[in-house]
C-alpha cells in the first residue's frame, strides 16, 4: 500500500467524530474581545451545546488575499489589525497552537485552486476576538483560511463545500464577519445602544435572515441583486463572505439557529448562526 493520506492520518490520530457544527459569528466591535456583554455571553452560551473540537478552521473577514492561503505554523501570532483602541486591547494575546496537519489537509481537499501554506499571517482579530470567548484557555489549535477577494460568492461557496469532510474529523469551522456591515454609516454616538439600526439595516437583516432559514442559497449568493437595503448593508463583501463559507457547509441534516440577532450602531448586525446536527 502507498503512504497514508493526510485525511487517513487525521482519522488515525483523532478517530471519526460526531459531525461538528458550523458557526457563523458576527464579531462586531473589536472591543468586545475584552468586554462582557450579551453578545459575548451569546458566544459562551452556544459553545456549551457543541462537542469540544479537535481543531478550529476559521474564515475571517480580515484576511483578504490574492489567491487562497492557509496558516501553516505551529505557533500563530496574535495580530492586532486595528487602530485607535485602548492599550488593553493591544495587550491581548491568544496563544492557541496552529495545526500543520489541518493546514495540509485543507490544501489537499481544495481542488479548484492551489492553497498556499502561509507562515507569516497568524490569527487576526476576526478570529481571536471571538474564539477567545468560546475557548478562553486557548487549548484548541486554530488555523485560518484566507478569502481570495478577487472571486465571487459562488466561487467561495463551491470552495467551502470541498471542506465538508473536516466536520467529521473533529474540526469546528467558523466564519467570522458581519452580515450588515457599513462602517461608513456607523452612528458612533449610539455605539452602545443594543438593537439600534437604521430602517434599511433592519430590512436587510430580515431579508438575509429569511434566506438563511429558508436555505435559499441561490438568492443568498446573488445578494447584490436583493435591492437597495441589502446594497447598503453589504457595500463590500469582505464581511459577508464568511457567511457564504458557513452556509456552503450546511447539509440537509442540519438545523439552523440564529443567535445574537441584533443591530448595533445603526449599520452593523451581530447576527450569528449555528448549523448543527446535534
Amino acid at each position: 500500500m502507498g503512504d497514508l493520506t493526510t485525511l487517513e492520518k487525521m482519522a488515525s490520530k483523532f478517530g471519526v467524530t460526531p459531525t461538528m457544527p458550523v458557526l457563523f459569528l458576527g464579531h462586531g466591535n473589536p472591543m468586545y474581545a475584552i468586554q462582557e456583554n450579551e453578545f459575548t455571553n451569546g458566544f459562551k452560551s452556544i459553545v456549551k451545546n457543541i462537542p469540544t473540537p479537535r481543531t478550529i478552521l476559521c474564515i475571517s473577514a480580515h484576511w483578504l488575499t490574492n489567491g487562497t492561503f492557509v496558516t501553516a505554523m505551529e505557533h500563530p501570532k496574535t495580530i492586532h489589525d486595528f487602530g485607535g483602541f485602548p492599550k488593553a486591547l493591544f495587550d491581548v494575546q491568544y496563544p492557541a497552537k496552529g495545526s500543520l496537519l489541518l493546514a495540509e489537509e485543507t490544501k489537499k481537499l481544495v481542488q479548484n485552486t492551489n492553497v498556499g501554506l502561509d507562515q507569516t499571517w497568524g490569527l487576526d482579530h476576526g478570529t481571536w476576538s471571538v474564539v477567545k470567548h468560546l475557548y478562553p484557555d486557548a487549548s484548541i489549535p486554530v488555523v485560518q483560511l484566507s478569502i481570495d477577494y478577487s472571486k465571487s460568492a459562488s466561487y467561495h461557496f463551491e470552495l467551502a463545500k470541498q471542506l465538508s469532510s473536516l466536520r467529521d474529523k473533529g474540526v469546528l469551522i467558523i466564519g467570522s464577519g458581519n452580515i450588515v456591515h457599513n462602517l461608513g454609516k456607523v452612528d458612533f454616538a449610539r455605539m452602545d445602544e443594543v438593537d439600534y439600526g437604521y430602517d434599511w439595516a433592519k430590512e436587510a437583516r430580515e431579508s438575509i435572515n429569511r434566506l438563511i432559514l429558508q436555505r435559499n442559497d441561490k438568492d443568498l449568493l446573488n445578494y447584490h441583486q436583493l435591492g437597495a437595503a441589502v446594497g447598503l448593508a453589504i457595500p463590500t463583501p469582505d464581511h459577508f463572505f464568511p457567511l457564504v463559507y458557513a452556509t456552503a457547509l450546511r447539509t440537509s441534516k442540519d438545523t439552523i439557529q440564529l443567535f445574537n440577532d441584533k443591530l448595533v450602531a445603526g449599520s452593523l448586525s451581530m447576527t450569528s448562526v449555528v448549523f448543527s446536527q446535534g
